[in-house]
């Protein structure tokens, strides 16, 4: 089947009215001119739309809150299941990591428990075969969880988790160092005063530095243990140099979300990529005050775009940093689609080549986008119908 006439983003360059084919579900050729008459038989026209590689997903928070729409109300975990699967595929990802959280004593309480966590999991593994896009798992590990090297360890003999990430959410350091703001959030959040807000903030310092000792070993047995298993690991809410330096040392290959520019610029210096939240390029700041993912790229730090907690972010960020990005939309591109893929070991997709699947999306750039189609392994898994529109008229 032929795409034609479309402007196909390639790891390197635009073809402004370019055409590939699809066999087997791989890219089988590209051409720089579209294909017509009967060569296009069945294919699609483009008519200038954007055809790039499906969005690789490495970070996305949605799982639970489509599992548990609010605090207390649980759906059934097909349907949670089935609701992520959509807003994926009508996103434009087509490979996406459910980051699930293993942090009992987090704000959103059985959510982030053992059961729950590991209950999801299994569900997304079980269901994987009927979903529309390629579901993988990213486990978040607390690194002051009790237990975590044995969960990790079950996890990954049970073939359920992909990519395991460290987080701390320790107050005081990484996303939440300014105390002071912490403090404001806790007490707005859960409706305490300020000296009870205060409180738990610091019951909350005082436990890791109680746990410091067995936090190290545990952190030591973790990487020990990714690593013999071929499995990515990252850090999480990097903020200083030195903080970057342990996390390298631990074999982590990702930092994920820095809070500071110099701790962006350390990860540069120690090899790892940089991801970032494609909300927080979009809106041009971070939610939490952090760096901005703008900043981040104007610097030249930014590696990956991760859907964070809104995957539909992806395209409009991409667009927005594809006008100022040394290589245009192709080297903003790049960002959620060929690095991703290379930073998690997926050498057959991420990028529109000849061999490669055929797992793409169709979109345009008007405002700040919309994805008109996607497919996954050359069928379509999503389209608004403007394709067939395009096609009647």
């Amino acid at each position: 089947m032929w795409l034609s006439d479309f402007r196909v983003v390639l790891p390197d360059a635009v073809l402004d009215h370019g055409a590939l084919r699809i066999a087997d579900g791989t890219i089988a050729e590209i051409r720089d001119t579209p294909v017509s008459g009967a060569e296009l038989d069945g294919g699609i026209n483009g008519g200038g739309l954007l055809l790039m590689p499906g969005f690789i997903d490495m970070h996305g928070d949605m799982i639970e809150r489509e599992v548990e729409p609010r605090p207390n109300v649980k759906m059934p975990m097909e349907l949670g299941l089935r609701d992520l699967d959509r807003r994926l595929k009508t996103a434009g990802v087509t490979t996406g990591y459910a980051a699930v959280s293993f942090n009992p004593k987090f704000a959103y309480g059985h959510l982030r428990s053992y059961d729950h966590s590991k209950e999801m999991l299994r569900a997304l593994k079980a269901m994987r075969a009927i979903l529309k896009v390629d579901h993988r798992v990213h486990a978040r590990f607390e690194i002051n969880y009790p237990n975590a090297l044995a969960v990790v360890e079950e996890l990954i003999a049970d073939g359920t988790v992909d990519l395991v990430s460290l987080t701390d959410h320790t107050p005081g350091q990484g996303q939440y160092r300014d105390i002071e703001r912490l403090t404001r959030r806790t007490q707005a959040e859960k409706g305490v005063s300020e000296a009870e807000a205060m409180a738990a903030v610091q019951a909350r310092i005082d436990e890791k530095q109680q746990a410091a000792g067995d936090t190290a070993a545990t952190l030591k047995a973790i990487s020990a243990t990714c690593a013999r298993h071929g499995i990515a690991l990252a850090s999480h809410d990097d903020d200083t140099p030195d903080k970057v330096a342990l996390m390298q040392s631990l074999g982590a290959a990702i930092s994920e979300f820095p809070v500071t520019e110099e701790a962006a610029r350390a990860a540069r210096d120690h090899g790892l990529l940089t991801a970032m939240g494609a909300p927080n390029a979009l809106r041009g700041e971070s939610y939490s005050g952090n760096l901005s993912a703008r900043a981040c790229h104007a610097a030249g730090l930014l590696d990956i775009l991760a859907a964070d907690y809104h995957p539909s972010a992806i395209l409009p960020a991409v667009l927005i940093l594809g006008r100022t990005d040394p290589h245009g939309l192709a080297g903003a591109a790049r960002l959620a689609t060929l690095n991703p893929a290379r930073a998690l070991g997926l050498a057959d997709r991420g990028a529109i080549a000849p061999g490669k699947r055929a797992d793409l999306v169709i979109a345009d750039d008007e405002g700040v986008g919309h994805v008109r189609a996607t497919l996954r392994g050359g069928r379509m898994i999503f389209s608004d119908g403007t394709l067939t529109a395009r096609a009647a008229a």
